[in-house]
């Protein structure tokens, strides 16, 4: 019971509604940077409710199935993330041993869905925005893994979340460590590239190939790929607090903690995102695999050491 009430009212609702304003916030701010008024609140919201209200086209060719079940399996993915991670950050006995490999399994799905959408779409644009979107995740996903490998170290080599919480509580904040601060550093770099913001939309690239792998997608498809980015947007930073940063207690001043941690990081996505130019494909794989890569393999070390 407890797992369908994470799931429908913490793993959707409030994921959703935090997702959406989180949106608002980045495109409010990148609008003012731009000397633009920016949308009101309620735009994120309104966008999708109108899209859900259009027609789906098909594109000739593509498989009806693959093509329509592409951005439900995405969404369905986020909704199991965030769900595992609410209940851990709640639920204190709910926890289960190696939640934190489902994590970084299902946080993979959702780029694995857009991949999908684009190649079915038999269109070239959208097959190059695919194509892209592979490459970005084989660069990406090694320092990822590799950083929150840190985290794993440093709490005792446990694959729980809880576990890793529990430590934190403990001892501190694992970002408090030398290793921990790089690997964190590296993490928001590669969330950067997770959630295809700049400099890292390179799949996405709107000046270069208009829609990229969803350029083919309208109505529901496209409003349920558009909220499962919402929902990103609030799963995978609160995912890096969870390890990283000691969690988000809902409890007393310790609320206003978790959301000075969350809207830290979404400001920094934003200032990323609009002092940065797009970099190519081939500088984003050279990127990740080099210095990023180098720098995840020293907090090893690191944590190795007991720094």
């Amino acid at each position: 019971m407890i797992y369908i009430f994470g799931f429908l009212v913490f793993g959707f609702l409030l994921t959703a509604i935090i997702g959406l304003f989180a949106s608002w916030i980045d495109r409010k701010i990148t609008a003012r940077i731009q000397y633009r008024v920016g949308p009101p609140l309620l735009q994120p919201l309104i966008d999708i409710i109108k899209l859900l209200g259009k027609e789906t086209l098909i594109p000739i060719g593509a498989s009806k199935f693959v093509f329509l079940s592409a951005p439900i399996i995405g969404f369905t993915s986020v909704l199991l993330v965030s769900t595992l991670l609410w209940i851990n950050n709640i639920y204190y006995d709910k926890s289960f041993l190696g939640d934190l490999i489902v994590v970084l399994y299902f946080l993979i799905i959702p780029s694995i869905s857009i991949i999908m959408g684009g190649f079915v779409s038999k269109n070239p644009l959208a097959s190059l925005g695919a194509s892209r979107e592979v490459k970005l995740v084989l660069s990406y996903e090694l320092p990822f893994i590799l950083v929150v490998l840190v985290a794993v170290i440093k709490s005792g080599y446990t694959y729980r979340l809880r576990d890793i919480l529990d430590f934190q509580i403990r001892n501190g904040f694992i970002v408090r460590s030398w290793s921990g601060a790089l690997a964190l550093i590296v993490a928001i770099i590669c969330m950067q590239a997770k959630l295809a913001l700049v400099p890292f939309d390179i799949p996405e690239a709107e000046t270069e190939i208009v829609g990229g792998p969803l350029i083919e997608y309208s109505g529901p498809g496209l409003a349920i790929y558009r909220l499962m980015k919402n929902m990103l947007m609030f799963t995978v930073p609160f995912f890096l607090i969870i390890v990283f940063i000691g969690g988000a207690r809902l409890d007393g001043i310790y609320l206003l903690y978790g959301v000075l941690k969350y809207i830290g990081l979404v400001a920094l996505m934003t200032v990323i995102r609009n002092t940065n130019p797009r970099v190519r494909i081939d500088q984003a794989v050279k990127f990740f695999w080099g210095p990023v890569t180098i720098i995840a393999i020293i907090a090893i070390i690191l944590a190795l050491l007991g720094r």
